[in-house]
């Protein structure tokens, strides 16, 4: 594989290249070892795999604490780029991801960046723009992370509601005021305002305004699927 050589180097003022993970994806061996030989001499970790289905196996016993992001050939045989594209959507794996082909077409290229792809290049690929696109999918990839720690803080704080809380904060955040709570209910002003107080405590939130703003990123959230 033919790499072009530019400098300088993007990935040298991100701190995250040097605890990500990058997955190259090629049936190819002489494309997926210059790749990971070029991407281990700028300081990366590489996790090459001949195949989608090697690729996918590996994830059973990979913990995806780290920033990760992953490079794959489109024509791959077997399950192909676009379908393990699929495949990862399906599983929920939130990865950046960018194609690689010396075939790509204008089709594929807006099929897969719908599809959520970070960039769609051709070989043969230059070194600097190639380690601009994987700072750039690391850093994507470390905003992914700080996202889903929050949302699952988030979701372990709303399984301490109760049923009841539930179906107080519902009304509050329809706006309904602690009267028309109770009475929607059939309890009393102060219990409705003691279940506002149990649901903030639990919630960790201190204003009501604060209250309203996380249940409505929370039904956000398990909406989009997300929790």
């Amino acid at each position: 594989m033919n790499v072009q050589q530019t400098i300088p180097n993007p990935l040298d003022s991100n701190p995250l290249t040097r605890t990500g993970v990058v997955y190259v994806i090629d049936d190819d061996e002489a494309v997926r070892d210059s790749l990971a030989l070029l991407l281990k001499a700028n300081g990366l970790k590489v996790s090459p795999h001949e195949s989608a289905e090697r690729f996918l196996t590996s994830l059973e016993s990979t913990d995806l604490q780290a920033p990760s992001c992953a490079l794959i050939d489109i024509h791959l045989g077997g399950i192909s780029g676009i379908e393990l594209q699929e495949k990862l959507l399906d599983l929920n794996i939130n990865i950046p991801i960018a194609f690689i082909t010396g075939h790509g077409d204008v089709t594929t290229a807006v099929h897969t960046l719908k599809k959520g792809a970070c960039d769609f290049i051709q070989k043969p690929v230059k070194e600097n723009a190639l380690c601009d696109l994987i700072s750039q999918m690391l850093s994507k990839a470390h905003s992914i992370q700080e996202q889903t720690t929050t949302l699952e803080q988030m979701n372990e704080r709303f399984k301490l509601l109760t049923p009841r809380e539930l179906d107080v904060l519902d009304r509050i955040v329809a706006g309904r005021i602690n009267k028309q709570v109770g009475a929607d209910l059939g309890i009393s002003i102060k219990t409705v305002e003691a279940h506002r107080a149990n649901i903030m405590e639990k919630l960790k939130v201190n204003r009501a305004a604060n209250l309203v703003q996380v249940a409505l990123k929370y039904q956000a959230a398990k909406a989009q699927r997300l929790i």
